[in-house]
């Protein structure tokens, strides 16, 4: 197929492209590069620099004959969104909006959409979670998640457009930006390797879902076979403490010091564990890679190719 992959130059993003590449398929990555990197884009794919508001967008879809989309491009942090809550909204949703009328006028066999297992649920009323539960977003983030969701269940029932929604937990893995915001596992692993002050938010008690990018790709290649006109959420259904991570990293890396601990942020959970029961069942997915081996992975891709290009700290 011509498969379209918004947000193809960022983490998810340019995993799928180079699986689908491998597939056989055509792939054109959509992406602004507002916070994807032209290094990540594998060789072979199209690259359209266009941002999801654009009104360009449909010409996209003609001139690659583009026949599914899978869409990750989004503004993705939530302490930011809680700063810039409009920025969220035309983004995620207006941006979303737009993307969905040029995939219906192109009748487009299905769409894939990237959302939140965290930041959807919100605070959850029991872990580990179920698509089941309801959906009560507690940021600005998490709500533009919400809504585009709503307009891809609106979208099937007037138009017919398969799609399959994925609530991801935290994806961690190689090529993650050790120098972002909102990455733990390799901001960590990265302030760590370079012997900086790693600094815990909140007392390190908050529980996550930490899934590696290997087995998220798997589940994403499932759904270009068959929609599910459902969510599924992706999780080992057992979370791990920040401060267990931490803990396991500082052992990875060789890493004497103590966190040091700041102020919780705004918008932020305190538990969030995701069952994936649903996707079990119906397409027989379920996460491969241990902690243990995607943080040993991660950090050994880290030592190897991010911080021999940067500038070592000494004391």
């Amino acid at each position: 197929m011509n498969i379209l992959v918004t947000g193809g130059a960022g983490f998810i993003g340019s995993y799928l492209a180079e699986a689908y590449l491998r597939e056989g398929h055509t792939v054109v990555v959509l992406d602004d590069f507002s916070v994807g990197r032209e290094s990540n884009v594998p060789p072979g794919a199209i690259v359209e620099r266009l941002d999801v508001r654009d009104p360009g967008l449909a010409q996209v879809f003609e001139r690659h004959r583009i026949e599914f989309v899978n869409h990750h491009a989004a503004r993705a942090d939530v302490r930011d969104a809680v700063k810039r809550p409009e920025l969220y909204l035309d983004v995620n949703v207006r941006g979303g909006l737009n993307l969905l009328e040029a995939a219906r006028l192109a009748n487009v066999r299905g769409i894939v959409f990237a959302s939140s297992g965290g930041c959807s649920y919100g605070e959850p009323e029991y872990v580990p979670t179920d698509e089941s539960h309801p959906l009560n977003p507690y940021d600005p983030y998490g709500a533009s998640k919400v809504a585009f969701e709503l307009y891809l269940q609106t979208y099937y029932r007037l138009y017919a457009m398969p799609y399959t929604i994925f609530r991801y937990p935290n994806v961690y893995g190689l090529r993650q930006d050790p120098f972002g915001e909102a990455a733990v596992a390799a901001i960590f692993a990265g302030r760590m390797l370079r012997g900086l002050d790693v600094t815990i938010f909140g007392d390190g008690e908050q529980v996550r879902d930490f899934v590696f990018i290997e087995d998220v790709v798997c589940a994403n290649l499932l759904a270009t076979g068959h929609a599910a006109n459902r969510a599924y959420n992706l999780g080992w259904g057992a979370g791990v403490s920040v401060n267990q991570i931490f803990q396991m990293l500082a052992k990875l890396t060789a890493y004497g010091r103590a966190p040091i601990y700041a102020p919780p942020r705004l918008g932020e959970i305190s538990r969030s564990v995701l069952l994936s029961d649903r996707i079990r069942a119906d397409w027989g997915w379920r996460p491969e890679v241990t902690l243990e081996e995607g943080l040993r992975r991660t950090v050994e891709y880290l030592r190897a190719h991010v911080l021999p290009r940067t500038t070592p700290v000494t004391h």
